[in-house]
């Protein structure tokens, strides 16, 4: 399948000034599939070395940080001639040797020429560890499940998704607007995680969709035991646990006292970070007031918790195909939370855009979902998950503020009102694109 993230690693190999570069996101959402596919179709040789329980790697860099002698080690481990002009080096799970991370550095400055991909599901929790970053010295991108596009991809809807593209040919896009609702039910209960994406392509089974979701889910609980530091095991999965709870309520500000009765910010706030960092859950902080940049402005007591992947939150919630087959009840279920997700998960997967939610203080229940900082522009997207349009909290956001442009994303037609944008649920990432994030 297509993935989207491989034209920025061809922008990688054609840099004057390429470093080795850092792959990162949660378990399975297919970092190394993605270095493999372009190893494949970019260069003539890959050496691939998976540093999870590999004693040979582990003594390499026991030594020194001799580049050549590293280089001599991995063709040694490889069986591969490694060329710096035709050769793709990809490390894996790279986090388990943590002078490796440290190498990098070295490679950058003392011979750049080599061709770098290393990849990890838990860079972010060891990087909180102690482990040397060779901050400066590397790039990175960061990988989410399939997107909204990807998925139309890998079920061959090329041309769909080119219509998709032109906004402007409203007329045209609307004759297909039921297909694309009907493939948006479809994709709220698979999700984006590669496998079940591809298992779904070849078998159209809802049963073995659910089967492997709920294997990604078991090996997620693994990871608790296996990484996490022994007393924080159980805080992290009574925190997991409790994402459906959290967002099927109308206020999805985050509770403690959901995890457990009586529970405090301070019993599981490492909790909370630690699934952060493993990619597994997003946290958006409240802002009271769209102020640049958003991030000095975040609340960092309000905020919301959201899942890694709206299939993998079905699946946690045991929600059965049926619901697919009820009219539109996925999109409303749990309060609208599967759209939030889904919303999230399309808005996130641009390294250049910060999300934070607004909600005013006191009485109020004026709330807009997501606030997106796009360098210097801010932009409101309210989120409604039926085709009533009604908006009072981005009347009065849009009253208060000024915005150059909003948008309000449903299942309803596209349609511009001054600069209220209409766009529908199955377009957001294609307009974002065209609209707002032509420079990503």
């Amino acid at each position: 399948m297509y993935r989207e993230k491989i034209e920025i690693l061809k922008k990688w190999k054609n840099s004057d000034n390429r470093k080795p570069l850092i792959i990162r996101g949660a378990r399975q959402v297919g970092k190394t599939w993605l270095a493999k596919e372009f190893a494949a179709t970019e260069y003539k040789k890959v050496a691939y070395i998976n540093f999870d329980n590999n004693n040979r790697m582990h003594n390499l860099f026991i030594g020194d940080f001799d580049v050549q002698r590293l280089i001599q080690g991995f063709k040694a481990e490889t069986s591969v001639d490694i060329n710096p002009d035709d050769t793709l080096i990809i490390l894996d799970e790279i986090q388990e040797v943590p002078k490796a991370l440290t190498a990098l550095k070295y490679f950058y400055e003392n011979a750049p020429d080599y061709n770098i991909i290393v990849a990890g599901s838990l860079l972010g929790i060891a990087m909180h560890e102690g482990v040397s970053f060779p901050v400066g010295k590397v790039d990175y991108i960061k990988l989410n499940p399939l997107t909204f596009r990807e998925f139309l991809l890998a079920l061959g809807e090329a041309q769909l998704l080119d219509l998709m593209g032109e906004v402007t040919d409203l007329r045209l896009l609307s004759v297909f607007h039921d297909k694309l609702i009907d493939y948006l039910k479809t994709y709220f209960f698979l999700g984006g995680m590669p496998e079940v994406i591809a298992n779904y392509v070849a078998k159209k089974s809802w049963k073995e969709a659910r089967e492997i979701q709920n294997k990604i889910l078991y090996a997620y609980n693994e990871d608790f035991s296996k990484h996490a530091p022994p007393n924080m095991v159980q805080r992290i999965r009574q925190a997991w646990q409790t994402i459906p709870a959290q967002l099927a309520k109308e206020n999805k500000k985050f509770i403690y006292g959901l995890v457990r009765e009586g529970a405090r910010a301070k019993e599981y706030e490492m909790a909370i970070m630690w699934m952060e960092d493993a990619g597994l859950i997003r946290r958006l902080n409240r802002i009271e007031a769209p102020r640049l940049p958003i991030s000095s402005y975040a609340d960092f007591n309000a905020f919301k918790i959201y899942h890694l992947d709206v299939g993998l939150l079905v699946a946690m919630t045991n929600l059965s195909e049926k619901t697919l087959l009820e009219k539109n009840s996925i999109f409303t279920e749990f309060k609208g939370a599967l759209t939030e997700q889904f919303v999230l998960q399309e808005l996130q997967n641009h390294s250049n855009v910060d999300i934070c939610y607004w909600a005013k203080d006191g009485k109020s229940r004026a709330e807009v979902e997501f606030i997106m900082q796009i360098a210097d522009r801010i932009v409101p997207v309210e989120v409604k998950s039926g085709v009533n349009l009604r908006s009072k909290s981005l009347k009065i956001y849009i009253e208060k503020y000024q915005p150059q442009i909003a948008i309000r994303s449903s299942q309803a037609d596209y349609k511009k009102t001054d600069n209220l944008y209409d766009v529908p649920l199955y377009l957001l990432d294609s307009f974002a694109v065209k609209n707002l994030l032509s420079s990503d």
